[in-house]
């Protein structure tokens, strides 16, 4: 099975990151943290975990210095949910049900290191280089993607995810291209001084960050940012339950130096 041999990440790469208290429409607080890489320095990469494993773990197992979870996954053993490729040649997963395989959206990073987040049917058939589909679209073209009426199939395909994170605010995390920066962002939730965010609340935020385009990654008690080897938020399970390490993943978007 392809998987991107492990790089220990160079020194210069040093991200901005940030955990803020975000205010939600309605009063209510959430811890909200960003990792923002220069776009012109960082190349992301798209990683298949061989066992599973937490995403910090497997980040100091690796010397993977930065990263986030990337998509969902389907238990008992962790295959991944969602069309994969990784240098250009597809990874065993579990399709998302149809049609909606056909229409989530993905990141493509091209052989050269350039980045899209599309839809599925925006992308190549067969892309090079690496491809993670999770969704669904959070932004495009600088503007909110949710709507009422189309989620790319994500409630109505909820019953393949282990708890149902389609709806209400839960734990997430997501990945969004800026003009000049590439933006890891993960939210706390499920605890009292922890909101939690809905996708349009996400989707929202990162539009505030000057995102043009971003996509939904896996969250819930999945929910996981390293930056510096460390983990920087704090997963919890739907009953609140805090997971010091996070829970076992099955893929993730790692950053490393473009030179």
């Amino acid at each position: 099975m392809p998987q991107s041999a492990p790089h220990a990440l160079p020194a210069e790469l040093d991200p901005a990151v940030a955990s803020v208290r975000h205010v939600l429409p309605d009063g209510a607080l959430t811890s909200l943290h960003v990792a923002a890489f220069p776009r012109d320095r960082v190349r992301v990469r798209v990683a298949r975990l061989e066992e599973p494993r937490t995403l910090v773990r497997w980040c100091r197992e690796t010397s993977v210095a930065h990263a986030i979870v990337g998509g969902f996954f389907v238990r008992p053993h962790n295959a991944p949910l969602g069309e994969l490729r990784i240098g250009g040649r597809p990874v065993e997963h579990v399709p998302f049900l149809a049609p909606w395989g056909a229409q989530r959206a993905c990141l493509h990073v091209a052989d050269d290191g350039a980045m899209a987040i599309a839809r599925r049917p925006d992308l190549p058939a067969a892309p090079g280089g690496d491809l993670l589909q999770a969704g669904p679209l959070l932004v495009r073209d600088g503007a909110s993607a949710i709507t009422d009426g189309d989620d790319e199939g994500f409630t109505a395909g909820a019953a393949q995810f282990d708890s149902d994170i389609s709806d209400g605010r839960h734990p997430r995390c997501a990945l969004a291209l800026t003009e000049d920066r590439v933006l890891a962002v993960c939210c706390d939730g499920r605890h009292a001084d922890e909101a939690g965010m809905t996708l349009g609340e996400l989707a929202d935020a990162l539009v505030g960050m000057g995102a043009h385009s971003a996509l939904n990654l896996d969250g819930g008690g999945s929910a996981s940012l390293v930056c510096h080897g460390e983990l920087v938020n704090r997963p919890r399970e739907q009953h609140g339950i805090e997971l010091l390490d996070g829970r076992p993943i099955s893929t993730a978007l790692v950053f490393e130096s473009a030179a």
